[in-house]
């Protein structure tokens, strides 16, 4: 068993393999590059991807990669769609620290962004906890949804099956076909690599494991078969059922309730 488990660990260590993981998540939705198909949304929300308040560093080292990259993405679609709004949401899992939505706030007015155009929901503390509270802030309008593109099916998921409109804008990816092709360290185990495999990984289980779906629904929420279409405003809209509350999934994505 030792040899199978660090024979894997080997395995996933290879950008090769780590993006066969990955790209069917990041490959989900595509980027959101015109801003003139959203010029009548209101609201722009960036989920929290991890925070780390330490005092005597500056605030730009405060988030963790995701959420600076989120943070990042959001801005720049606020500043092209006038009189949108930032939703920044997230808590933290240990009471008694600063949420992350408030770390996000304190950078975004370093970086020019008024304090009337940022609202902060700090009381959710894992992606089916945003959903359920930004839905209190945006009720029935049409937003843009930021998060990761690894994390954006799983998201997209919860968020319909409150009813919402979201417009994903996935950012933070993890495969980048970059300039000048392969390079020779391409060819060698990577640590980037197994925590590219790792981050697919979680996905997976997090579209398995809390509803109980099965892999044909998994399927479908990463094709996108009998999950949402488009309404006539262009908001997306779930195709069957809703979820009420955190238990109270109805999601229908295969034909069978979950």
């Amino acid at each position: 068993m030792v040899t199978v488990a660090v024979g894997l660990l080997g395995l996933l260590s290879y950008d090769g393999v780590s993006d066969m993981l990955a790209r069917p998540l990041e490959k989900r939705y595509a980027p959101l590059t015109h801003a003139k198909e959203i010029q009548d949304v209101k609201w722009v929300v960036v989920l929290s991807g991890g925070s780390g308040v330490d005092g005597a560093l500056p605030s730009s080292t405060y988030l963790r990669e995701a959420s600076l990259r989120r943070l990042a993405e959001g801005l720049s679609i606020q500043k092209r769609v006038p009189g949108s709004r930032l939703i920044l949401t997230g808590k933290s899992w240990i009471d008694g620290v600063t949420p992350e939505a408030n770390v996000m706030a304190d950078v975004a007015k370093e970086w020019g962004v008024k304090p009337e155009d940022i609202v902060v929901e700090a009381e959710a503390r894992d992606t089916e906890d945003h959903a359920i509270y930004v839905k209190k802030i945006v009720g029935k309008d049409r937003f843009v949804l930021v998060t990761s593109a690894s994390h954006m099916p799983r998201a997209m998921a919860l968020f319909l099956a409150q009813g919402m409109k979201p417009i994903p804008a996935p950012t933070d990816y993890m495969i980048i076909e970059r300039e000048g092709g392969l390079r020779p360290g391409d060819f060698f185990p990577d640590a980037d690599a197994l925590e590219k495999a790792e981050r697919a990984v979680h996905e997976y289980l997090g579209l398995v494991c809390p509803w109980g779906r099965s892999l044909q629904t998994t399927h479908n929420v990463l094709t996108g078969s009998g999950q949402e279409n488009m309404d006539e405003s262009g908001g997306y809209c779930h195709a069957e059922g809703s979820q009420t509350g955190r238990a109270g999934y109805t999601l229908s994505c295969d034909g069978a309730r979950h």
